[in-house]
């Protein structure tokens, strides 16, 4: 029978290229997999919701509290399908094991394109799929905000239409976009099919096709190795066999990760609809969006509000500080293996330390991110009485510059220290070798 199989489907082939492909032993590496267990998770009790989910924004009697004859209690269909969920056996906590993995995803994605940049893993042969990995962070990102709003409660309700703003807010175009991409002026009558179409089918697939496209780079051009395969045995592939180790490895790693993910949710809720209730005009005070978006909310925070002119199309404030601001960041990020001048491939992980500026430059961008993000909690800040109407935008707005600067200085000076701790170890090593020979 495997001799029949094997002259059809050369499985031979099919082990001896990829299912003994050697992985590098080093926790760090587990990241990218959990990125990816992730998905998997989220595709699977997607599936599970979208069973259940009603995608319309058509109003219908709610059944938890019809109302009376005279005066039915309408809500949003999609709204009155997340309460439902929520009253289906297990429906709350597939909900947050949904929510809860989306976040995770989001953040294990960051940390692993931190390992990436602090270890010189973007660097020749590798820049297409750095490239890769940041559009699968940003469509990561894209993806759960499409899946934050589905519910639709009043809380989804002003997401959705502060997005709407700064879609429209791009001058000249703006209003033009904010309309196709949400199905006409807000809200519209299309506009949650419009956004479950993005969720369940667009953004999904745009994710599949950059993940195979990631791991066939990965498969190809190999893993960037750790230092310690450079003293075992100089650019030789080190590690453990995919086949019979690292997939029993793997899937130890995906059940012990879907535990946590069961247990975390298990005791921690998310975003609670029916306090909120259904959308309605009534605005909600001081709405914030998740943690990886927090930086862009922050930084309108602190912008002051301004509209300029320039040949009929209007640049605001809210474009500057949700789109162009974002943009000049993330092209930042896209250049950074543009600025590597070395020629010869990269083999082995690099020490941080040994690439001071590279280090303290990504420690400083971090830095500002951080700051920015704390600039979103300015409401709150002002109410607590550590900040007040009248400083509060110059603070933050000084913090924003003088942290990421201390940051940098900070790290240079620090691996300064490092460097010369190692060149005593190498004098004093040095001073005993001809005493012990």
């Amino acid at each position: 029978m495997n001799q029949w199989l094997d002259e059809r489907l050369h499985i031979s082939r099919l082990n001896d290229k990829f299912l003994r492909k050697a992985f590098p032993v080093h926790h760090s590496f587990f990241l990218g997999e959990i990125t990816l267990f992730s998905l998997i998770i989220l595709i699977l009790t997607g599936i599970l919701l979208a069973l259940a989910y009603e995608p319309s924004n058509s109003l219908i009697v709610n059944s938890f509290d019809p109302g009376t004859a005279d005066k039915p209690n309408l809500i949003p269909a999609a709204y009155h399908s997340a309460l439902k969920i929520n009253a289906m056996p297990f429906g709350d906590m597939l909900r947050r094991i949904h929510h809860w993995t989306a976040n995770i995803m989001v953040a294990a994605a960051v940390i692993h394109m931190m390992r990436i940049y602090f270890t010189g893993a973007f660097k020749k042969p590798r820049e297409i799929n750095w490239w890769i990995g940041m559009l699968l962070l940003i469509f990561t990102a894209l993806t759960a905000v499409t899946g934050y709003v589905l519910p639709y409660d009043n809380y989804a309700y002003n997401t959705l239409k502060v997005i709407y703003g700064i879609a429209a807010s791009i001058p000249w175009v703006g209003e033009w976009i904010a309309q196709a991409a949400f199905a006409g002026k807000f809200p519209g009558a299309g506009v949650i099919p419009r956004i479950y179409g993005y969720h369940i089918m667009l953004l999904p697939g745009i994710l599949l096709a950059l993940t195979g496209a990631h791991m066939l780079l990965m498969i190809k051009q190999k893993h960037t190795q750790p230092q310690y395969a450079k003293r075992i045995a100089y650019k030789k592939i080190v590690g453990v066999p995919l086949s019979t180790q690292q997939t029993p490895i793997m899937l130890m790693l995906a059940v012990m990760f879907a535990a946590i993910i069961v247990l975390f949710s298990a005791f921690i809720p998310v975003h609670p609809i029916e306090f909120f209730g259904a959308p309605s005009t009534t605005p909600i005070n001081n709405i914030k969006p998740d943690w990886y978006l927090l930086w862009v909310f922050g930084a309108l925070a602190i912008i002051p509000s301004f509209e300029l002119n320039i040949f009929g199309g209007i640049i605001g404030s809210e474009f500057v500080g949700a789109i162009l601001l974002p943009t000049v960041f993330l092209l930042a990020m896209f250049a950074v293996p543009m600025l590597d001048r070395s020629k010869d491939n990269m083999y082995y992980a690099e020490n941080p330390t040994n690439h001071p500026v590279r280090l303290a430059s990504g420690v400083a961008f971090m830095a500002a991110l951080i700051v920015m993000s704390v600039a979103g909690y300015k409401p709150e800040l002002i109410s607590s009485g550590i900040l007040n109407t009248d400083n509060a935008n110059t603070v933050l707005w000084i913090m924003t510059f003088l942290v990421p600067a201390l940051s940098y200085f900070g790290v240079m000076g620090i691996v300064r220290g490092i460097r010369s701790l190692r060149e005593a170890d190498e004098r004093e090593r040095g001073a005993f070798s001809p005493a012990d020979d």
